[in-house]
């Protein structure tokens, strides 16, 4: 008999997948051209010249052992050197390869920092929402239980009051996006050094510490105006969950890292127990061949500047329509609020115009919905036609 809780979740599968897969099929009805579809979270931009560079150096240059093989257990050395370099140039940082673990992704990253700190039964995480709603998975998944603060919905900063009204012994760590997916809101300095305060204050008081684990995919796609603060530079007992996928546009490629900060309190010992961590879930060894190229660029972005063109394309249409929106500060999505109560409903309505938005209620935030615009501008332009229709038949209706 297959383990019940994993058959328990095929009844619930993602929703964003399932609404980015009636996309292709209606695409094979009405042309790919005519579906707008603003679902998934795939980079739509090109890759950085040099991370290609540097694949094609280090495949005519290295031998097959090296590029094919398996690296050891923590990652290869001149790549956590390379990334540790790049943060403490750009962030001020002391970090030193031993710090740096390489992940499977932000995912990865996201599910070792979470064994790392998750040990008895009713171990709780901390949320806050809206919040990337594999979040919860990924928290069972390491044998804790995810507690979602709600949210501010008219800021989408952090809902101090009711956070601070969860917070118990049972929690172990919080774990933060910023800047967020879905709302693409980024956490100010005010935000973080608040949370830290208190998290400080409540591992004193609780006699263990309360970790942050920090999940950054998007920490390059920042709009301009915009401070994005480092987060593990305003709390000492940060695990930094990284990912390329979205700054090098290279989601498939699937590398990233966790970086400890060098004055964790268990700062000499995380990246050793990480890597024990991994013989037990059997994510050994990220790709050799990705983890060389990264450290050849480990500072390189695509041209990331589309995204910030779109969001002033939608954000200025939807909110001249009657969306209510907090603008985004960085990211490819936003999360307006839905011209309905019932979000499942009103991005049901929206499939009548070909508008595929996901409903914000698997974010925990019901009553918005979000869009992801890492789409072509000229697509996102030739939507706003369907967005129109859209507020009008609610117009219309009310």
């Amino acid at each position: 008999m297959l383990n019940s809780r994993y058959v328990a979740m095929t009844s619930h599968e993602s929703v964003i997948r399932k609404i980015f897969m009636y996309g292709k099929e209606r695409a094979k009805v009405v042309g790919y051209d005519n579906v707008f579809d603003y679902s998934l979270g795939n980079p739509s931009v090109a890759v950085p010249d040099c991370f290609n560079e540097a694949i094609h150096e280090i495949l005519n240059t290295q031998d097959d052992v090296t590029v094919h093989g398996y690296s050891p257990s923590l990652g290869i050395s001149e790549t956590r050197v390379a990334i540790a370099r790049s943060l403490n140039q750009r962030y001020g940082m002391s970090y030193e390869e031993k710090h740096i673990f390489m992940t499977v992704s932000a995912a990865g990253a996201v599910a070792h920092a979470l064994r790392a700190v998750l040990e008895e039964p009713g171990d709780e995480i901390i949320t806050f929402a809206p919040y990337f709603s594999e979040y919860k998975p990924y928290v069972e998944g390491a044998g804790g239980r995810l507690v979602v603060t709600p949210a501010d919905i008219d800021t989408f900063q952090i809902h101090f009051e009711a956070f601070e009204a969860l917070l118990s012994p049972q929690v172990k760590a919080v774990l933060i996006n910023t800047p967020n997916n879905p709302s693409g809101v980024v956490y100010s300095a005010q935000t973080l050094d608040r949370l830290a305060k208190i998290l400080m204050r409540k591992s004193q008081e609780y006699g263990h510490t309360i970790y942050i684990i920090s999940d950054e995919p998007y920490r390059e796609l920042v709009f301009g105006g915009v401070e994005a603060p480092y987060v593990a530079a305003h709390y000492p007992n940060t695990f930094t969950c990284y990912s390329f996928s979205k700054s090098m546009s290279i989601p498939g490629e699937r590398i990233g890292y966790i970086a400890v900060h060098p004055e964790c309190e268990d700062a000499d010992i995380a990246v050793q127990v990480f890597g024990q961590i991994s013989r037990g879930i059997g994510h050994n060894c990220p790709p050799s061949l990705m983890q060389l190229a990264v450290a050849r660029c480990a500072d390189a972005t695509s041209d990331l500047s589309v995204y910030e063109e779109n969001k002033n394309i939608l954000y200025r249409e939807l909110t001249a329509l009657g969306f209510a929106c907090v603008e985004p500060g960085g990211t490819f999505y936003m999360f307006p609020r839905s011209l309905e109560p019932d979000d499942v409903a009103f991005c049901e309505k929206a499939k009548k115009y070909d508008l595929l938005l996901v409903p914000g209620t698997g974010f925990g935030c019901p009553g918005h919905f979000r869009i992801a615009y890492c789409v072509p501008t000229e697509k996102v332009i030739r939507s706003l036609e369907a967005f129109r229709q859209l507020a009008v038949e609610y117009a219309v209706s009310q």
